[in-house]
């Protein structure tokens, strides 16, 4: 709790927060991260004779299974959003069902195209 605004009181600087979901009570989900389609800003100006297929971006959705959420998740009707702590903003997915819980990433807090054209 000393540490809760990023400095410690002795003058050490946290460099980040785990937050933990209970593994007694924790439901699994099915989360879907979404990334951009294309690998340059603009596909149609950028590739081998105007093929955009080029510039496709393999790593577009990476979906990670069993994941560990919060059981107050578990109630959760398609269309529903969230705000997951320091990862970015999700949706429940049309084909959720309360058995196979499924989040799709709409807005990632972290820009990675923005890291990729350093």
């Amino acid at each position: 709790p000393e540490s809760k605004g990023g400095v410690t009181p002795d003058g050490r600087k946290v460099r980040g927060t785990i937050h933990w979901v209970s593994c007694k009570t924790a439901i699994n989900a099915t989360v879907r991260l979404y990334d951009r389609l294309f690998n340059v800003e603009n596909p149609s100006d950028e590739g081998a004779n105007g093929d955009f297929t080029e510039n496709l971006n393999p790593n577009s959705v990476e979906i990670l299974e069993n994941c560990k959420i919060e059981e107050n998740l578990a109630d959760v009707k398609p269309g529903d959003t969230f705000q997951f702590m320091r990862t970015g903003y999700f949706c429940v997915d049309t084909d959720s069902t309360p058995e196979n819980l499924i989040f799709n990433r709409t807005v990632a807090l972290k820009d990675s195209w923005a890291k990729q054209n350093k």
